[in-house]
């Protein structure tokens, strides 16, 4: 039986978009095309429809209660089509799973261990994509993703990992190079390694000595290193002191690379977390076997908070 009626289907995508963005100018950039031919896509579907979808005002638009009817549905229907040619545009059917996370947690905590899921799941194929500038995590086209945040992200299901906790690091031949590293104080006179251009909920040198009560003492000796694998390394290679994550640098401080030169640490209430998109079924079987490996290499964990 014919599906009538139906609406221009090729207005259908350049209308999701510029609702869901509230901006021609935008979702002609997503879509890889021009702001005119938006507007005129949107300005084909309300002659169709007979009715305003969006209102203009000055240099701005906002959805009308119709539009609002119409994005809900073309929104979740294009949902489900992007999800089912996924499935179908897999190399191997079910069995392919892909992780989001920074280069931090990709490169000092997951590879190091990813070994062990392969080898017992070597009829999974793993894709990892390492990104450190996600603004919104809700977005992260993957099955699961590993990130840090101090408020998890609404709409998905969030299970702590580990919590946040940071201490200084240094190399064994830097600590030989100071005359005196034994109180915070002590770190105000030593080359400090600086994260730049950080996730704005990474802890930082000036955070961290604010949260411990002490103000910073001037501008210091410094270096900026703006990855923070790359700032490890730098402070394995006696260049200064670095702050650093619990199980991050624990494999570099039970090798000796690095060593805590002061006891004190700093504890917040931020996370590690595990992220999954929300679903009303069990999801893919290949993902809750990659879930229940990943579990399984947390010494302790926190329940899940089932946010949404």
């Amino acid at each position: 039986m014919k599906i009538a009626p139906l609406p221009p289907l090729n207005s259908l995508v350049p209308f999701e978009a510029a609702a869901r963005l509230l901006s021609f100018t935008r979702a002609a950039e997503e879509l890889s095309v021009t702001q005119s031919a938006v507007s005129r896509q949107v300005r084909l579907l309300e002659t169709y429809l007979g009715i305003p979808l969006f209102d203009r005002v000055s240099r701005t638009i906002r959805l009308t209660p119709t539009g609002v009817q119409l994005f809900r549905c073309v929104h979740q229907a294009l949902l489900e089509v992007a999800r089912t040619t996924s499935e179908i545009r897999r190399p191997h059917g079910d069995l392919r799973v892909t992780v989001a996370t920074t280069s931090a947690m990709a490169s000092l905590w997951l590879l190091p261990r990813i070994g062990s899921f392969r080898r017992d799941n070597d009829d999974v194929d793993l894709r990892i994509v390492a990104s450190d500038q996600v603004r919104d995590l809700r977005r992260l086209e993957c099955d699961v993703a590993l990130y840090y945040c101090r408020v998890p992200p609404a709409d998905a299901n969030v299970t702590p990992l580990f919590p946040e906790e940071i201490f200084p690091v240094c190399s064994p031949g830097y600590l030989a190079q100071v005359d005196t590293l034994q109180t915070v104080e002590d770190l105000q006179r030593c080359t400090l390694l600086h994260l730049v251009d950080a996730d704005i909920d990474w802890i930082t040198w000036p955070g961290w000595f604010r949260s411990l009560g002490i103000a910073p003492n001037g501008p210091g000796k410094r270096l900026d290193i703006n990855n923070y694998p790359m700032l490890l390394q730098a402070a394995v290679m006696d260049q200064g002191v670095a702050l650093g994550w619990s199980h991050l640098v624990d494999d570099l401080l039970h090798s000796g690379a690095l060593l805590r030169p002061i006891d004190t640490v700093l504890c917040t209430t931020a996370q590690f977390s595990l992220i999954e998109p929300q679903s009303d079924g069990n999801g893919r079987a290949c993902v809750r076997r990659f879930r229940d490996w990943l579990m399984r290499q947390i010494p302790t964990t926190v329940g899940n908070l089932g946010l949404s």
